[in-house]
Protein backbone atom coordinates (compact mmCIF):
# COMPACT_ATOMS: atom_id res chain seq x y z
CA UNK A 1 0.00 0.00 0.00
CA UNK A 2 1.53 3.45 -1.30
CA UNK A 3 1.72 6.67 0.37
CA UNK A 4 -0.98 9.43 -0.01
CA UNK A 5 -1.14 12.96 1.16
CA UNK A 6 -4.41 13.61 3.91
CA UNK A 7 -4.55 9.93 4.29
CA UNK A 8 -3.47 7.85 7.37
CA UNK A 9 0.27 6.05 6.29
CA UNK A 10 0.14 2.29 6.11
CA UNK A 11 1.07 -0.08 8.32
CA UNK A 12 4.61 -0.57 8.87
CA UNK A 13 6.97 -1.69 11.32
CA UNK A 14 10.91 -1.14 11.48
CA UNK A 15 13.94 -1.42 13.60
CA UNK A 16 16.40 1.48 14.46
CA UNK A 17 19.13 2.65 16.06
CA UNK A 18 19.27 2.93 19.66
CA UNK A 19 17.19 -0.47 20.06
CA UNK A 20 13.72 1.25 18.98
CA UNK A 21 11.12 -0.05 16.92
CA UNK A 22 9.18 2.06 14.80
CA UNK A 23 5.45 1.80 13.57
CA UNK A 24 2.85 3.31 12.44
CA UNK A 25 1.12 3.68 15.52
CA UNK A 26 4.64 4.42 18.14
CA UNK A 27 4.65 7.88 17.63
CA UNK A 28 1.11 9.18 17.71
CA UNK A 29 0.40 12.40 19.30
CA UNK A 30 3.97 13.49 17.84
CA UNK A 31 4.52 14.97 14.52
CA UNK A 32 6.75 12.52 12.62
CA UNK A 33 9.43 13.62 10.32
CA UNK A 34 10.39 10.95 7.98
CA UNK A 35 13.50 11.68 5.67
CA UNK A 36 14.34 9.35 3.35
CA UNK A 37 18.16 9.34 1.94
CA UNK A 38 20.21 7.24 -0.48
CA UNK A 39 23.27 6.13 1.90
CA UNK A 40 25.32 6.67 4.76
CA UNK A 41 28.51 8.42 4.79
CA UNK A 42 28.32 10.29 1.70
CA UNK A 43 28.34 13.81 0.95
CA UNK A 44 24.80 14.89 0.70
CA UNK A 45 23.53 12.11 2.81
CA UNK A 46 26.10 13.68 5.69
CA UNK A 47 25.18 17.09 4.76
CA UNK A 48 21.49 16.41 5.04
CA UNK A 49 22.15 14.82 8.08
CA UNK A 50 24.24 17.23 10.13
CA UNK A 51 21.45 20.12 8.62
CA UNK A 52 18.41 18.13 10.70
CA UNK A 53 21.19 17.71 13.48
CA UNK A 54 21.61 21.79 13.64
CA UNK A 55 17.87 21.85 13.45
CA UNK A 56 16.91 19.53 15.82
CA UNK A 57 16.29 21.03 19.02
CA UNK A 58 14.27 23.27 17.22
CA UNK A 59 11.79 20.51 15.53
CA UNK A 60 11.66 18.50 19.24
CA UNK A 61 10.60 22.19 20.59
CA UNK A 62 7.33 21.81 17.90
CA UNK A 63 6.67 18.92 19.17
CA UNK A 64 8.32 16.75 16.12
CA UNK A 65 10.38 13.51 15.94
CA UNK A 66 12.98 13.08 12.96
CA UNK A 67 14.05 9.45 11.75
CA UNK A 68 16.69 9.34 8.64
CA UNK A 69 15.78 6.09 6.57
CA UNK A 70 18.29 4.39 4.19
CA UNK A 71 18.33 0.85 3.01
CA UNK A 72 22.19 0.79 5.02
CA UNK A 73 21.51 -1.65 8.19
CA UNK A 74 21.67 -1.15 12.30
CA UNK A 75 25.60 -1.30 12.01
CA UNK A 76 26.59 1.30 9.65
CA UNK A 77 23.43 3.74 11.14
CA UNK A 78 25.18 3.47 14.38
CA UNK A 79 28.17 4.47 13.10
CA UNK A 80 27.19 7.07 11.15
CA UNK A 81 25.34 8.32 14.07
CA UNK A 82 28.14 8.38 16.43
CA UNK A 83 30.33 10.31 13.84
CA UNK A 84 28.12 13.22 13.19
CA UNK A 85 26.90 12.81 16.44
CA UNK A 86 23.08 12.81 14.92
CA UNK A 87 20.66 13.31 17.88
CA UNK A 88 17.84 11.39 16.18
CA UNK A 89 17.46 7.82 15.24
CA UNK A 90 18.00 5.85 11.84
CA UNK A 91 15.92 3.41 10.36
CA UNK A 92 17.40 0.73 8.67
CA UNK A 93 15.01 -0.58 5.51
CA UNK A 94 17.20 -3.22 4.65
CA UNK A 95 14.63 -5.14 2.90
CA UNK A 96 13.38 -1.92 1.56
CA UNK A 97 9.65 -2.21 2.77
CA UNK A 98 9.39 1.31 3.99
CA UNK A 99 11.20 2.64 0.88
CA UNK A 100 8.13 1.08 -1.33
CA UNK A 101 5.53 1.87 0.77
CA UNK A 102 6.65 5.64 0.33
CA UNK A 103 7.76 5.16 -3.52
CA UNK A 104 11.11 6.54 -2.86
CA UNK A 105 13.19 3.87 -5.27
CA UNK A 106 13.60 4.60 -8.32
CA UNK A 107 15.80 3.74 -11.33
CA UNK A 108 18.71 6.20 -11.58
CA UNK A 109 21.88 6.44 -13.98
CA UNK A 110 25.00 5.92 -12.41
CA UNK A 111 28.27 5.73 -13.94
CA UNK A 112 26.60 4.76 -17.03
CA UNK A 113 24.43 2.18 -15.06
CA UNK A 114 20.99 1.77 -14.59
CA UNK A 115 21.10 0.88 -10.79
CA UNK A 116 17.72 1.21 -8.41
CA UNK A 117 18.60 3.85 -5.81
CA UNK A 118 16.77 5.96 -3.29
CA UNK A 119 15.15 9.44 -4.40
CA UNK A 120 16.06 11.72 -1.43
CA UNK A 121 12.45 12.78 -0.06
CA UNK A 122 11.02 13.61 3.00
CA UNK A 123 7.38 13.19 4.64
CA UNK A 124 5.43 15.19 7.47
CA UNK A 125 2.62 12.93 9.28
CA UNK A 126 0.60 14.97 11.91
CA UNK A 127 0.75 13.48 15.51
CA UNK A 128 -2.87 11.50 14.12
CA UNK A 129 -0.70 9.38 11.43
CA UNK A 130 -1.88 11.52 8.34
CA UNK A 131 0.64 12.33 5.77
CA UNK A 132 0.11 16.00 5.63
CA UNK A 133 3.40 16.81 2.96
CA UNK A 134 5.92 15.36 0.87
CA UNK A 135 8.81 16.64 -0.91
CA UNK A 136 10.56 14.35 -3.16
CA UNK A 137 13.39 14.42 -5.50
CA UNK A 138 14.98 16.99 -3.12
CA UNK A 139 18.11 19.25 -3.35
CA UNK A 140 19.77 19.26 -0.09
CA UNK A 141 20.42 22.92 0.46
CA UNK A 142 17.79 25.25 2.28
CA UNK A 143 15.34 21.71 2.35
CA UNK A 144 15.64 21.53 6.17
CA UNK A 145 14.51 24.82 6.96
CA UNK A 146 11.49 24.23 4.29
CA UNK A 147 10.69 21.48 6.34
CA UNK A 148 10.88 23.31 9.84
CA UNK A 149 8.67 26.14 8.07
CA UNK A 150 5.96 23.69 7.38
CA UNK A 151 6.39 22.09 11.04
CA UNK A 152 6.14 25.55 12.44
CA UNK A 153 2.57 26.47 10.36
CA UNK A 154 1.43 23.07 11.66
CA UNK A 155 1.76 24.20 14.77
CA UNK A 156 0.00 27.34 14.39
CA UNK A 157 -2.96 25.74 12.83
CA UNK A 158 -2.93 23.20 16.19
Amino acid sequence: MAVVVNKPIPEFEAQATGGIKVTHQSHLGQTLVLYFYPKDHTPGCTTEAMQFRDQYAEFVKLGAQVFGVSRDNLKSHEDFKAKLGLPFELIADTEEKMCHMFGVVKNKIMYGKKVKGIERSTFLISPEGILLQEWRGIKVPGHVDEVLKAVRMLKKVA
